[in-house]
């Protein structure tokens, strides 16, 4: 449940983005209220995925992804430059998300964790 979490975070942050770009800099109103919600979205989907993912592993590909579909969208949608020093900068943050999953740790079921809690009177 924990990757569908980080999943849903993924493209809501996306949506977020998306809607920054619309409000044109706070200028419209709705795209503006939507930004807001989708980031709030985004960062509530992450903190729950990170309940069982790595943070290292969990931000990377969510940063990542973001960035690669944020940058597509940005070339396809919004008529952004295009280049093949571009498209290869993209393709090089997709291999890094890949590379990060296939490492063993990404496939842990349980995050590591030093959190040890501490009782009222002191004691662990």
């Amino acid at each position: 449940m924990s990757w569908f979490f980080l999943l849903l975070g993924i493209v809501s942050e996306v949506m977020g983005t998306t809607s920054m770009k619309m409000s044109q800099g706070f200028a419209k109103l709705i795209p503006s209220i939507f930004m807001f919600v989708f980031y709030g979205t985004s960062l509530t989907f992450v903190t729950l995925a990170l309940k069982k993912i790595d943070v290292s592993i969990a931000y990377a590909i969510w940063s990542g992804l973001g960035t690669a579909i944020i940058a597509a969208i940005g070339i396809l949608f919004f008529k952004e430059s295009f280049s093949l020093f571009k498209l290869l900068a993209i393709l090089l943050i997709i291999i890094g998300v890949v590379m990060l999953n296939m490492s063993g740790e990404a496939h842990g079921t349980e995050a590591a964790s030093s959190y040890v809690p501490i009782e009222k009177n002191g004691e662990q």
